[in-house]
C-alpha cells in the first residue's frame, strides 16, 4: 500500500504493526499483496528500519541461518553469502520495504505502551508514545487488529548478570546489544563471557581486528562449520531463473535442516557423536575437546553454525583461545577463575544473552480486564486464548525465524479475507478446561528459563501446540480449516 500515513488518520485503521523489522516488513508486504484494500501502519519506537538488524552492531554480527530460508519467500536472497552480515540483511529488508510501499506507512519513534480491547466496538485502542524532534507526546489510534512483530526480547538490555567485585576491574565493560561505536579493539586483550551464536560470532571478528581474544565460557554449547557460500545455491541461478532458484534451495535447506532436527531429537546420542566429529575434524587432535563437549543433548539448546569453520581455524592457529571454567571475582587486571587461574583483560564482554519479553512490553487489556500473558495458551503459535484479534508473530527456535513469520502474516490476510466475505468483526481462540499446559519452548537455556513466567504456554491438543516444524505448520496454518471449533467468530 503506497498511500501515505497522514491519510489514514480519520477513520480506525485495519492494522496496527508493532515493529519495523524482518516480520514487521513481511507482514506489511503479506497485506499488500493479499488485502490490498486494508489500511495500516507499522508503529517502529526506534527511528529506523530493520529490528535486530539495526539494533546490533557488535563485530561480525550475522544470522546463522541461511538467507534462504532467513529471505522471505517472495523475495530471492541474491547475495552471495548464505550465511549473511547483519548490514546486508539490514539492505535487504529495506529494499523490501521500498518494493511493497511499506516505507510509506511507517512511522518513526512510535512506541506503543498498551491496548485495550472493546468488545462492543471490536476495535483496539492503542495509546502510543511519540518522539521526534519537538520532545515527546502521547496520542491515540484504533485499530481492528493488532500485529505484533516486535520480536521476543528487550531493546532496552539484554541480560546482565552481576559478577562478584566488578567495581574493581580497570577496564571496560560491554555488552554487545550496547556496543559503543568505533570501539577499537586492537591489541587489546578481550575476554568474551559466554559460548552461545553472539559470543561464536563476536570472537572470531575481534581477533580479525587484531584483538587477543579469550571465550570465557562456564560450560560448552554444541559448534558446527557451515559454508558461508551455498555453491548449489549458486550454480542453479546461473542455470535457472532466480524465482525457481531460489526456492529450490529454500525447500532444500528446509527439508535438510528438518531431517537433521528429528533425528537430533530421536536419536541424541548419535547426533551428538556426529557434531563431536565434526567439530573434532575441523579443531585437530590438538585442541581439547572438552571445550566443545556439552552436557546436554543437541537441541536442547540451540546449535550455533560458524561460517566456514572460521572459530575452529583460529583457535587451531592459536589466534585465540577458548577456557572453561566459572569465574570467582573480577579483580583490577581481569577474572579471577574458580580453578585460581587469572584472565588478564582490557575489555571484557558480557555475551551472556537476551532478555526475553512478551510482546514486546505491550500491556494488553480486554474489556477492562488486565491480560497476563504468562496465564494464556498460544493458539498456532500465533494468537493467545482469549485475546481478540491479536496476531502475534515468534518465530523457529530449531530453524529460520522468517519460515514462521511467513507464515503467520500470511495468516493474517486469509483471515481478513474470510471475515471480510463472511461479515464478521471479531475473531479468537477460546480456550477450555481439557487443554493441559507445556512449556512455550521446550529448551533448556537460560534465557527461556527465566522467561518461563512472562511466556505463554502451549497446549497438549493440536491447535494450540507449538510444532517448531515449518511442515507441519505449513499444512495447519497455510491449508487447515480457519473455522476449526477452536477459533470463534463474531
Amino acid at each position: 500500500m503506497h498511500q501515505q500515513q497522514e491519510q489514514f488518520q480519520p477513520t480506525p485503521l485495519d492494522v496496527i504493526i508493532i515493529g519495523a523489522g524482518l516480520s514487521g516488513i513481511g507482514m506489511a508486504r503479506a497485506l499488500t499483496r493479499r488485502c490490498p484494500d486494508k489500511r495500516y501502519l507499522i508503529l517502529e519506537r526506534r527511528h529506523a528500519i530493520g529490528g535486530t538488524w539495526d539494533l546490533f552492531r557488535y563485530p561480525g554480527i550475522r544470522s546463522d541461518s541461511d538467507m534462504y530460508t532467513l529471505g522471505y519467500a517472495d523475495k530471492p536472497w541474491t547475495g552471495r553469502k548464505a550465511i549473511a552480515d547483519g548490514p546486508d540483511i539490514k539492505r535487504y529488508i529495506e529494499e523490501a520495504a521500498e518494493e511493497s510501499g511499506a516505507v510509506h506507512n511507517i512511522r518513526y519513534g512510535h512506541r506503543v505502551l498498551s491496548a485495550s480491547w472493546d468488545s462492543e466496538q471490536a476495535l483496539w485502542t492503542v495509546p502510543v508514545q511519540i518522539t521526534d524532534g519537538t520532545g515527546q507526546r502521547e496520542e491515540q489510534l484504533q485499530a481492528r487488529f493488532i500485529a505484533s512483530c516486535s520480536g521476543y526480547y528487550s531493546y532496552d538490555e539484554g541480560y546482565r548478570p552481576g559478577f562478584p567485585d566488578e567495581a574493581s576491574f580497570a577496564g571496560q565493560i560491554i555488552h554487545p546489544q550496547a556496543w559503543p561505536e568505533g570501539l577499537d579493539c586492537r591489541d587489546k586483550r578481550v575476554v568474551v563471557i559466554g559460548s552461545g551464536a553472539t559470543a561464536v560470532t563476536l570472537v572470531p571478528a575481534l581477533a580479525r581486528e587484531g584483538a587477543h581474544v579469550t571465550m570465557l565460557q562456564r560450560s560448552p554449547s554444541y559448534v558446527f562449520a557451515r559454508p558461508q557460500v551455498d555453491r548449489l545455491a549458486q550454480g542453479m541461478q546461473k542455470w535457472l531463473p532466480l524465482p525457481l532458484a531460489y526456492h529450490l534451495t529454500r525447500w532444500k535447506n528446509v527439508l535438510l535442516g528438518s531431517f537433521f532436527y528429528r533425528r537430533a531429537r530421536s536419536r541424541p546420542e548419535e547426533a551428538s557423536r556426529y557434531l563431536l566429529q565434526l567439530a573434532q575434524r575441523q579443531l585437530g587432535p590438538d585442541v581439547d575437546m572438552r571445550h566443545f563437549t556439552p552436557d546436554y543433548k543437541p537441541w536442547d539448546q540451540r546449535v550455533c553454525a560458524v561460517p566456514d569453520g572460521d572459530l575452529f581455524h583460529m583457535l587451531r592457529a592459536r589466534q585465540l583461545e577458548v577456557v572453561t571454567d566459572t569465574i570467582e571475582r573480577f579483580t583490577p587486571a581481569g577474572i579471577q577463575l574458580s580453578s585460581g587461574a587469572e584472565l588478564e583483560a582490557d575489555i571484557i564482554v558480557t555475551a551472556t544473552g537476551l532478555k526475553l519479553t512478551a510482546l514486546g512490553e505491550v500491556r494488553l487489556e480486554v474489556d477492562g480486564q488486565p491480560v497476563n500473558t504468562g496465564e494464556c495458551l498460544t493458539y498456532k503459535g500465533m494468537m493467545l486464548s482469549d485475546v481478540p484479534n491479536l496476531i502475534q508473530v515468534f518465530g523457529y527456535t530449531n530453524a529460520s525465524w522468517t519460515l514462521k513469520a511467513d507464515l503467520t502474516c500470511n495468516y493474517l490476510a486469509r483471515l481478513l479475507r474470510y471475515m471480510d466475505r463472511r461479515g464478521l468483526r471479531v475473531a479468537v481462540a477460546r480456550r477450555t478446561p481439557d487443554v493441559q499446559e507445556q512449556p512455550f519452548i521446550d529448551f533448556t537455556s537460560g534465557y527461556v528459563q527465566r522467561a518461563a513466567d512472562i511466556l505463554p504456554k502451549q497446549g497438549d491438543q493440536p491447535a494450540w501446540r507449538v510444532h517448531q516444524s515449518y511442515l507441519k505448520d505449513k499444512l495447519m496454518i497455510q491449508y487447515g480449516e480457519l473455522d476449526d471449533g477452536v477459533l470463534r467468530f463474531q
